[in-house]
């Protein structure tokens, strides 16, 4: 479910594009720092709009430096140091190692299975930092796959699963910001768990795996249902972003928030009306 909330390219500024590359930089070098090199190849888009939201809101102090990247041969990247990127990168850790158990868990993966072995210390590490909030995240886990096991064929169950749970993450501390936070987390979260599960659903259908939308899959609507859908979410997301005061890469929050987050499900709808010339089993 990573890659949702990401930027639109084509609608940045330079100068825009490369603040948001120096976000990004900034939390994969935290990713590192805390839980080692390898943790890096767990960066997350997702994690980076959280990291800039939470950066622009509170206005930690930050400094910019030129630094090595592993990744890029040594090559030095402009970073930005934050101490946002502190949490950012903590529950970054946490959804990384939910997914590889969930991948591991639907495909029986190998490889997802030996990520979540890898990634298990540091998860243990940040529920040590933030138990009560890791246990909340435990739970809506745990419902999902309650919900899995038992083929629950109402879509907003599970999507509200998702939604509660980055709800939770988004809301870093208990203070004023934090009922604002919870719903713009809350709508993104039913946001890309239903935007995934259309995106997966002819491979899950063809797999026999579970996936909430198989009962949808009747209705010759079911395209624009789920497009309704999805941008009543982000509306109501938008709403409680709007009552957030950012000044500080407000510009770009909304870039993601308004644009990019709708990039991935575009593409794949042109994907389905270019590559699938027959409709689902059972129609679409």
């Amino acid at each position: 479910m990573f890659g949702y909330v990401t930027i639109n390219r084509s609608s940045l500024t330079q100068e825009q594009y490369k603040r948001f590359r120096m976000h990004y930089c900034g939390l994969c070098r935290r990713l590192g720092e805390r839980y080692g090199l390898a943790a890096r190849a767990v960066l997350s888009y997702d994690m980076t709009f959280l990291a800039l939201l939470h950066s622009s809101l509170y206005e930690p102090e930050e400094s910019e430096a030129r630094l090595p990247c592993p990744a890029r041969f040594g090559r030095r990247m402009d970073t930005l140091l934050s101490p946002a990127y502190d949490y950012a990168a903590d529950m970054n850790i946490a959804f990384a190692y939910f997914k590889a158990l969930d991948d591991a868990g639907d495909d029986r993966s190998l490889r997802a299975g030996l990520s979540a072995k890898g990634l298990e210390k540091s998860y243990r590490r940040v529920k040590s930092t933030y138990p009560d909030k890791c246990r909340k995240i435990e739970a809506c886990i745990q419902n999902l796959s309650g919900m899995e096991k038992r083929g629950e064929t109402l879509c907003d169950l599970p999507a509200n699963q998702m939604g509660d749970l980055f709800a939770e993450v988004y809301a870093k501390e208990d203070d004023f910001w934090a009922a604002p936070l919870k719903t713009l987390g809350g709508a993104v979260g039913r946001f890309i768990y239903l935007c995934d599960a259309f995106e997966d659903l002819e491979e899950d259908i063809r797999k026999k795996r579970y996936n909430p939308l198989i009962s949808y899959r009747g209705r010759p609507d079911l395209r624009d249902f789920i497009g309704r859908s999805l941008t009543m979410l982000i509306s109501e997301g938008a709403d409680a972003f709007e009552m957030l005061p950012l000044e500080r890469d407000a510009d770009i929050l909304r870039n993601i928030l308004y644009s990019g987050i709708w990039s991935r499900y575009a593409m794949l709808t042109q994907d389905k009306t270019k590559k699938r010339k027959h409709p689902l089993p059972g129609g679409e």
